[in-house]
């Protein structure tokens, strides 16, 4: 299986963050879920592959070159789609393609204007005029138009309405068909993931949390619920995130930590589900 991105022992430290020893690999044709709460280092990973900060230490390789030896070669085979447009707000549709062309010698302009009329996006349109969801489909037809590899995607559904999300995950899954094509999908929507992700990658406070298969991260994981009575020491070493109230407790706990005699009651967790348990544990274990 060839690899299309790989990101080992990934370090970088700033006055309040650091973002610490990340590794994990996306292999081709397939789409990865780069996910955790709000500060958890998942943009600095992104500035880090897209070399727009230096890492204090590691090693990235997309399509097996390094990333800053090899930087503009990589870069003409990647697509970047942010949370907010690049585009200046008084281009129209052909300016975008008269200044993007000028950088891709692979430039298709039958599939820019294609994506454009499927997205119904006029000509005349200027980029201002578009909502969010219409920046989303522009920057991704810009992509697709060079036929970028590699999609790079840092909270794209952030802010759009649930039929544009949608038709987003739905173009992404399509962009991944041939097997030829993969997706590093950052995004704290997780419902998203649960949908087309392929890969997860967990990390939370700047550490790695998880990464594998989608399947494996949420079989790894069960929620449990029960009488405050219960709750020994034992069991209590085991769950993570625990929540308690005034009679009884919920927590998340891990497959294999899961005592025989919860089995029965215990219930399959969500990604989202995991993401805010394991980010509660480690505010706890962060003494805040």
């Amino acid at each position: 299986m060839n690899k299309m991105l790989e990101v080992t022992a990934l370090s970088k430290s700033y006055r309040d963050f650091k973002l610490d020893n990340l590794t994990f690999c996306l292999p081709e044709g397939f789409i990865m879920g780069l996910i955790g709460p709000n500060g958890s280092g998942k943009t600095t990973t992104i500035k880090s592959i897209l070399n727009m900060i230096e890492p204090d230490n590691g090693s990235i390789t997309v399509f097996g070159k390094d990333h800053i030896a090899q930087e503009q070669e990589i870069k003409r085979d990647i697509g970047v789609v942010f949370d907010n447009s690049y585009f200046v707000d008084e281009w129209n549709m052909t300016d975008v393609e008269t200044a993007y062309s000028l950088f891709y010698d692979q430039w298709n302009s039958e599939t820019y204007w294609s994506m454009l009329s499927k997205s119904r996006i006029s000509k005349e349109k200027r980029v201002k005029e578009l909502s969010k969801g219409m920046q989303m489909k522009l920057m991704l037809a810009c992509a697709f138009s060079y036929d970028a590899k590699l999609l790079i995607l840092d909270e794209p559904t952030s802010g759009l309405d649930p039929v544009s999300r949608d038709e987003l995950l739905e173009i992404l899954s399509g962009y991944i068909e041939d097997g030829r094509h993969s997706v590093l999908f950052s995004t704290h929507i997780t419902s998203d993931l649960e949908k087309i992700a392929d890969y997860i990658t967990c990390i939370n406070l700047g550490k790695l949390i998880f990464t594998g298969s989608k399947e494996d991260f949420v079989e790894g994981y069960r929620i449990v619920s029960g009488d405050k009575k219960t709750l020994t020491e034992d069991l209590e070493n085991r769950l993570i995130g625990v929540r308690t109230f005034a009679t009884g407790y919920e927590a998340l706990i891990r497959t294999q930590d899961l005592p025989e005699y919860l089995q029965p009651e215990a219930i399959h967790a969500t990604i989202d589900d995991i993401v805010v348990f394991v980010s509660r544990q480690a505010e706890k274990e962060a003494g805040r």
